[in-house]
């Protein structure tokens, strides 16, 4: 019995040190480059600055869901193909900078896959056991695979030319 307990004890203690968590070093990605791709200063206001904005963003089809003076959040979804979703959620905030304004643009990208569950029902009689039916039908549903933040700087290139065309 002793050596059972002690065996135990042993493999119990040899199992909880394998298993660690694992090192998760994105902050070592980060570089705060003083050339950001998420900043741009515009010659007008903060407010007309955003006004362009939020106009750049209602003209590629993004759908605003807050518009302040000196902000603008809207989203856009995209399926790549039947089992996919893209999910693009754009924030600018327009800040005052001496005559003009800096715009700062962040866009997260949510993926979103369809996976398949199947489904079962179980019964139980007492006496003779229980038995597990499958459920006619399948669960499928979309779950969220991964989440990022944009950091191509040739999209936010792009998305602040067309806003410097709705700058009156």
């Amino acid at each position: 019995m002793r050596y059972r307990i002690t065996l135990i004890a042993c493999l119990w203690l040899a199992a909880c040190s394998t298993v660690s968590k694992p090192k998760d070093d994105s902050y070592r990605l980060e570089h705060f480059a003083p050339d950001s791709p998420f900043e741009q200063s515009f010659e007008v206001s903060p407010s007309a600055a955003c006004e362009a904005g939020r106009r750049a963003l209602l003209s590629q089809g993004y759908l605003i869901e807050e518009s302040k003076p000196d902000a603008v959040r809207a989203r856009k979804f995209f399926q790549p193909d039947r089992s996919t979703q893209v999910q693009l959620t754009f924030s600018l905030f327009c800040l005052s900078e001496g005559d003009g304004s800096a715009v700062y643009a962040n866009v997260r990208q949510m993926r979103e896959e369809l996976k398949a569950g199947s489904a079962s029902t179980g019964l139980s009689v007492t006496g003779i056991g229980s038995l597990s039916l499958p459920f006619g039908g399948n669960n499928e549903s979309l779950v969220k695979v991964g989440e990022e933040t944009v950091t191509d700087s040739e999209f936010y290139g792009r998305f602040f030319a067309l806003m410097q065309s709705f700058i009156r």
